[in-house]
């Protein structure tokens, strides 16, 4: 699947700000005393534009001002009490250029910035005074929220500059820039002692050739090691995942040009076990297109054909570019090599949805039906009212003749209308459908008759925050894969835009059937591979509720067993990413199994708290293995359910592990917390 903007239309944004609502605290500390050298009014705390000069336009005045606390889409989080709205002065579209009185540069500088993302249109700049050279410069990440920015200026200490903001876009929808609390030297780097802030920015990130990926990927803070992303620009659904001739192919929805969704492209990556990933060239490109036109190639499937490795996908034409097209249809792209693909002359394999259809018809998964030992493929359609699954057939002989079985399946009344990504394909003894719907990864198991699907339990395929567009396949020893994209569609959340990348991939996980006969995930033992030193090992250990801090770490792997027969306690609360201003956390409810996700103040992510319940132990063990990778949560129960969130600390600090009582005592059997290292070493 690739979303296009016939899709999803988010709440239009700019518009209609909501009432400043004082409930919203600012959860970071008070910044410290300005310095003398520092321009006027860095924070705007004056209530108006005192120390700024309007160099021209009609976007920034006295109105950009604001003490506004928060919008539709949660806090602002400005620093204090005030800060420039973009769109406060004269609305979306309106244009100008706001400058700052003039200081001396010294080691560093740092700001607050939201709103739009156009980096030659919108963005903070750095000018030097003598020359008017424009030094730095950093857009925003399509969201109102504030984000810092941090900058090295050591280069151009002592010298005379001043910071404009600069908005030249006409755009009704992120148009705009917002902007507070410039600080310099030591105050731009953090909020006091113990408190250091990610030092995020376009500027801060090298370019791709100067280092090999290992060394590269960790030089940014946000990013993770051992979860698949792209140096630059945007990645979505894992596509076209197989093990052909032992090696582990992923490809992913792509566009290498800004990290947003964009005319899709297809990465690729190989792995020897699914873990250590080696970056291949780009698959796919979309078809030659005009500015503006959104055509691309979204999500597909590999199958195997004689010695060939085959891509099944959907070829997406953009319709206000190409009238004439049909919207989707399916092709097929060819490679020997497993590096180098070529479209079939063939193509479109299947030329249109079945007769009667709406047009949205996405994502084909190639399967291999054992009813009647043949080759089949699900694909994500709609009624028009409610999500369906269509099936086809093709014979052993010919992958590129595919004909038309049915409707495998369709939603209840009151399900979404659109499905994307389904994948189906037996596990024990039933029959598993996954597909998304209202950007969750939703499943089904039941049975099975060769043509049409009965459902029997239903459930989220993830219970967290950042799980979409799951991708399964089968390995050449017959386990059942998955890989899924940790994101979802409402976010606005991507604070690694401001770096030039978003997106990233889970783990691998293996697939099971539940006791309860749901779907379940559990890492793949390979990940075992990643550790880069010995495990600390803590317990047996009695918690109460005073806190043990458990390690200090955002990249490794946490393991846990809570005796409950020995647990008096009503809950136990796991604080991780955790610092004095911040931390994630993972609380369990012994009376109800619930296990509950917190990341109200967990960093620049997506807020919210998330919940599932978990199946009581057999042998009264409950059992966690946590994944942390600098921005990325992957949370594993013992009986396969999943959690997964991309958190996005503020601060270098935001390491500490800890974990408390609530009410009572926490037996411990055993915890151990393993050091991981990068899957591009």
């Amino acid at each position: 699947m690739a979303i296009s903007s016939h899709d999803f239309k988010l709440i239009k944004l700019g518009l209609a700000i909501l009432t400043a609502s004082k409930a919203f605290a600012n959860p970071l500390p008070e910044q410290p005393k300005r310095r003398p050298e520092e321009p006027l009014n860095p924070g705007f705390e004056t209530g108006n534009l005192q120390g700024w000069q309007v160099v021209h336009g009609n976007a920034f005045g006295d109105r950009s001002v604001t003490d506004l606390a928060s919008y539709w889409g949660g806090p602002f989080y400005q620093d204090q009490k005030h800060f420039i709205l973009g769109t406060a002065q004269d609305g979306e579209s309106a244009v100008g250029e706001l400058r700052s009185s003039s200081f001396r540069a010294n080691s560093a500088l740092s700001f607050l910035i939201g709103g739009g993302y156009d980096p030659d249109n919108l963005y903070v700049g750095l000018v030097r005074d003598r020359d008017g050279q424009l030094l730095l410069k950093q857009t925003g990440t399509n969201d109102e929220a504030l984000i810092r920015i941090v900058w090295d200026t050591g280069k151009w200490s002592g010298q005379e500059v001043h910071v404009v903001i600069h908005d030249n876009s006409t755009k009704e929808s992120w148009g705009h820039i917002n902007f507070d609390d410039l600080r310099l030297g030591d105050a731009a780097l953090g909020n006091g002692p113990g408190l250091t802030f990610q030092p995020i920015g376009q500027a801060n990130q090298p370019p791709a050739h100067d280092q090999p990926a290992c060394s590269l990927f960790a030089e940014d803070p946000l990013r993770p090691q051992y979860h698949y992303t792209q140096y630059q620009g945007w990645i979505n659904d894992p596509a076209g995942l197989v093990q052909w001739k032992g090696r582990h192919h992923l490809f992913s929805q792509y566009y290498p040009a800004a990290p947003f969704w964009g005319p899709m492209y297809w990465s690729h990556a190989e792995s020897p076990d699914a873990v250590h990933w080696r970056e291949l060239p780009v698959a796919l490109t979309p078809k030659p297109a005009e500015p503006g036109d959104e055509s691309g190639r979204f999500t597909g499937s590999a199958m195997i054909h004689g010695d060939e490795l085959h891509l099944v996908l959907t070829d997406y034409f953009d319709t206000r570019a190409h009238p004439d097209a049909v919207q989707e249809n399916v092709i097929v792209a060819s490679s020997s090599d497993g590096v180098n693909f070529t479209l079939s002359p063939q193509n479109p394999v299947i030329p249109a949805p079945p007769a009667g259809a709406p047009a949205f018809f996405r994502d084909p998964k190639v399967f291999h039906d054992p009813t009647d030992n043949s080759t089949k493929l699900v694909i994500g359609a709609s009624n028009g009212e409610r999500g369906q699954v269509q099936l086809y057939h093709a014979p052993a002989s010919d992958p590129f003749s595919w004909s038309h079985v049915g409707v495998l399946y369709t939603g209840e009344e009151g399900t979404d209308a659109l499905w994307e990504c389904p994948n189906f394909f037996p596990l024990g003894d039933k029959w598993v459908l996954f597909y998304g719907s209202k950007a969750l990864g939703v499943y089904e198991t039941g049975t099975y008759n060769g043509s049409v699907f009965v459902s029997e339990k239903r459930g989220l395929v993830d219970a967290g925050p950042a799980s979409y567009a799951m991708q399964w396949y089968k390995d050449e020893s017959g386990r059942d894969l998955a890989i899924s994209w940790m994101a979802n569609w409402p976010t606005t959340k991507w604070p690694s835009r401001a770096n030039g990348w978003a997106g990233q991939q889970s783990i691998t996980r293996e697939l099971f059937l539940r006791a309860d006969g749901g779907l379940g995930s559990r890492p793949i033992a390979e990940l075992d591979s990643l550790a880069s030193g010995p495990a600390r090992q803590l317990g047996p250990l009695q918690v109460s509720d005073e806190a043990v801090d458990i390690g200090n770490t955002n990249t490794a792997r946490l393991k846990l067993t809570v005796d409950l027969g020995e647990t008096s306690a009503s809950s136990l609360t796991l604080s991780l990413f955790q610092s004095q201003a911040e931390s994630t956390l993972l609380t369990y409810h012994t009376g109800n199994q619930t296990l509950t996700l917190d990341t109200t103040n967990a960093g620049y992510g997506q807020a919210g708290t998330w919940e599932a319940v978990l199946a009581k132990p057999a042998d009264n063990k409950l059992t966690l293995d946590i994944f942390l990778d600098r921005s990325a949560l992957e949370v594993f129960a013992g009986d396969g359910t999943v959690m997964s969130a991309t958190v996005w600390p503020r601060y270098q600090e935001s390491t500490g592990i800890s974990v408390v009582g609530n009410q009572g005592t926490v037996a411990l059997s055993a915890v151990s917390v393993t050091p991981l290292g990068s899957s591009w070493c």
